[in-house]
């Protein structure tokens, strides 16, 4: 399957190198074919701490195949600022999800099921799934 039908994700984080490592560990995990499109929004445009409207659009842009783009988050004011960017309207492209889902097993969930093919509902419940994953 070409990324042209694949679901986009964009992992949001108060760091840029959080974004960009998480980004590469799940394009790691997923790899045995054609990865769906990912991108990290990390930090500010300067490379401060914090979250970035315009990194987050870019990256949504970036990665936008007309599946539909996956965002998950790190911490809550990253949710803040997707969930005011989704209110706005022009913002994201159309068909942009704010999942709720652990970020580091949800990123890894949500692109191995994105480079299976998942749409974005299927996308979505991998990721917050991932809630349930027990480490003891």
């Amino acid at each position: 399957m070409s990324d042209e039908q694949q679901v986009g994700i964009v992992l949001v984080s108060h760091s840029g190198p959080v974004a960009e490592s998480v980004v590469e560990l799940a394009r790691g995990l997923a790899a045995g074919g054609v990865t769906a499109p990912v991108a990290p929004a990390g930090g500010l445009p300067n490379g401060g701490l914090g979250t970035s409207a315009e990194l987050i659009g870019r990256a949504a842009a970036s990665v936008d195949r007309g599946a539909g783009v996956a965002v998950l988050v790190d911490l809550g004011s990253a949710v803040l600022t997707v969930k005011s960017m989704l209110a706005d309207g022009d913002e994201l492209p159309e068909n942009t999800r704010l999942v709720d889902a652990p970020f580091v097993e949800g990123a890894v969930a949500a692109v191995v099921t994105a480079s299976a093919g998942g749409d974005l509902a299927a996308v979505e419940a991998a990721a917050s799934e991932a809630y349930g994953y027990r480490k003891t």
